[in-house]
């Protein structure tokens, strides 16, 4: 898969990645893992002004200061505002730090099992190149990072509800509208995210109608009939199987349609509706699959 790369540019004299993808090719939306890899003491702490997409960098820094605070100050309060059970209490503690933690690329610290299936560390290296230029995870905290910007492990699910700043998918929703048409370039998206990241930014418009959503079902015969039901834990796995395939392929599909058949292409069975969708919303397809 020919994807596009991110261009240089300066945010206050550092240079910094930023995606603007004028090719025609894909951009691969994530959900990151609630769980993350510790660090173990390796390397040396994120730096802001280095993530991909800088303009975000007033709204992640309004997330941080929050969070950080949150957990330096009520460690009970933190827990209750996390979700986070007794035996996640490190967290609230591991959150209070990150500004001095150590940090390592976004592809080592996102775990679980997308990213298992996936396997970033396995691929070959022009998939890995691809990967770095064309996977762009979201985050409760960060907004939205490539998978190779230097971040330490934290806690802060999408869904969560910060006591000065609210919904976070609401916080991020018009810093994400800003950024977004343009990481997106001219090509199609395919959106993987889960409920809680997809409500912090939707494509609008003609971004819209360039984007393919994926929904995973499971086929089973049951009694002579055919059955199908949505599958949840791995949905994730499946989701990650498609990422890693494109990235290996080499596809370049400039089109839905044609990402649609490349999917096909590479023993996927993707279904979609007759209308072939909806005038200014994302093309939503059901991949069919018999073995989890």
């Amino acid at each position: 898969m020919c994807f596009a790369g991110a261009v240089r540019h300066t945010l206050l004299g550092v240079r910094s990645r930023r995606r603007t993808r004028e090719e025609t090719a894909v951009l691969v939306l994530l959900p990151p893992s609630e769980g993350k890899a510790d660090p173990g003491g390796r390397g040396r702490p994120f730096q802001p002004e280095a993530l991909s997409l800088p303009e975000l960098a007033p709204a992640r820094e309004r997330v941080l200061e929050e969070l950080i605070g949150l957990c330096s100050a009520d460690e009970e309060k933190a827990r209750d505002v996390l979700g986070l059970s007794e035996g996640l209490r490190g967290e609230v503690a591991r959150n209070a730090g990150l500004r001095t933690a150590p940090a390592r690329p976004a592809g080592e610290i996102y775990t679980g099992v997308l990213y298992d299936a996936l396997g970033l560390a396995t691929l070959g290296t022009a998939a890995k190149r691809r990967a770095a230029r064309s996977l762009l995870v979201f985050s409760g905290l960060w907004g939205a990072v490539g998978i190779k910007d230097r971040i330490p492990s934290y806690r802060c699910p999408g869904g969560v509800r910060l006591p000065g700043l609210g919904a976070l998918s609401a916080h991020w929703r018009e810093p994400l509208a800003q950024v977004m048409p343009v990481a997106a370039g001219k090509g199609p998206v395919l959106d993987l995210r889960s409920t809680a990241y997809a409500q912090m930014w939707k494509p609008k418009g003609e971004l819209a109608e360039r984007t393919v959503t994926v929904r995973v079902l499971q086929s089973s015969v049951v009694d002579g009939v055919e059955k199908r039901t949505v599958v949840s834990h791995f949905n994730k796995a499946t989701k990650g199987r498609i990422v890693r395939a494109l990235l290996e392929s080499g596809a370049a599909p400039a089109t839905p349609a044609a990402l649609i058949e490349a999917l096909r292409g590479l023993g996927h069975t993707v279904e979609e509706p007759a209308d072939g969708g909806k005038p200014g919303r994302p093309r939503a397809v059901d991949v069919v699959v018999s073995e989890l």
